[in-house]
């Protein structure tokens, strides 16, 4: 950027490898924010409530998420919350046609949101490129499996064992012990082969934390992203938002707008939401202000004669 560049503006993250190649995209990171749109193919998911859980809707709501603007989709056929385990033969039965009719149609990145290494090796043989592990590694075979491939891995901090109920969550320092545990868990990674260059961090807003847990993560994410890797934020209409606002889940749109722009201020980079358009619309404004982005034209006050 020229002397016009904004001043007095968070530094950008630094982050070891910044360009990545995912799929058939690729990213720069010190720039560049991508909109991760959230297709849930569960019964019972926390936000749509089952509105994509037909096979035709889960693939619909990709494909739609990607003409609105979305450069990824992430697919998930299991819920975070509390219930009964789902065994990964029916979790990949309700994930991996999705994948592979979203792969057939679309260049867009595929996540798919999963702990289990048999649901990621069948999802990334049907063209997932990446593993969304809310549950940071808790399958011991799941580094492996996405080493043995050409798919990132998304760590993401949360303490409980999958499906299981957690007790009263309590930090002394939220921002740094997240950070802490999230630099083991790359250790984990890397040590299983999954090389630095396609590891991304998210500190797992709302996963067995509380909502001022997560209002500190929103203001302190620095400690996350100074482990130099791309950091995700997944803040779409969480609990934190509705508690904060006395806002139910359908009225948590603007929150969690406000939400996302603040940790892109601070070096996020990927932002899982649910409101695509809405969502784009707030992360390609926040480059802008933050000079990641050129605006899309300029002509007010640009010429001999000015309205």
């Amino acid at each position: 950027m020229d002397d016009s560049s904004p001043r007095n503006l968070p530094a950008p993250p630094t982050i070891t490898h910044p360009v990545r190649t995912i799929g058939a995209r690729r990213f720069d990171f010190a720039r560049d924010v991508a909109v991760m749109a959230v297709v849930n193919r569960t019964p019972d998911s926390f936000y749509d409530q089952g509105r994509t859980f037909a096979l035709e809707s889960a693939v619909a709501a990709c494909i739609d998420a990607e003409e609105a603007g979305a450069d990824w989709v992430d697919i998930g056929g299991a819920p975070f919350a509390p219930g009964p385990a789902i065994e990964a033969e029916e979790e990949a039965d309700r994930v991996v046609p999705v994948v592979d009719a979203v792969r057939a149609a679309s260049d867009v990145v595929i996540s798919v949101d999963t702990f289990q290494a048999e649901v990621a090796r069948r999802s990334i043989e049907a063209g997932a490129d990446v593993v969304n592990d809310t549950t940071g590694l808790s399958d011991p075979d799941l580094p492996r499996v996405v080493a043995d491939s050409d798919a990132h891995i998304v760590i993401t901090h949360s303490l409980a064992v999958p499906r299981t109920p957690y007790p009263t969550p309590t930090y002394e320092d939220v921002a740094r012990e997240v950070a802490d545990y999230l630099e083991a868990r790359v250790e984990r990674a890397l040590d299983a082969g999954i090389p630095a260059e396609r590891i991304i961090v998210d500190p797992g807003h709302d996963l067995n934390k509380n909502t001022l847990h997560s209002l500190e993560l929103t203001r302190r994410l620095g400690p996350i992203v100074a482990l130099g890797y791309p950091t995700l934020v997944a803040v779409s209409n969480k609990d934190f938002i509705g508690e904060s606002l006395d806002a139910p889940r359908a009225e948590r749109v603007e929150g969690s707008l406000v939400a996302a722009a603040l940790c892109i201020a601070q070096g996020a980079r990927i932002i899982r939401m649910h409101n695509v358009r809405q969502s784009v619309a707030a992360v390609r404004m926040t480059q802008a202000i933050l000079g990641l982005r050129e605006p899309a034209y300029l002509r007010h006050n640009m010429g001999e004669r000015n309205d």
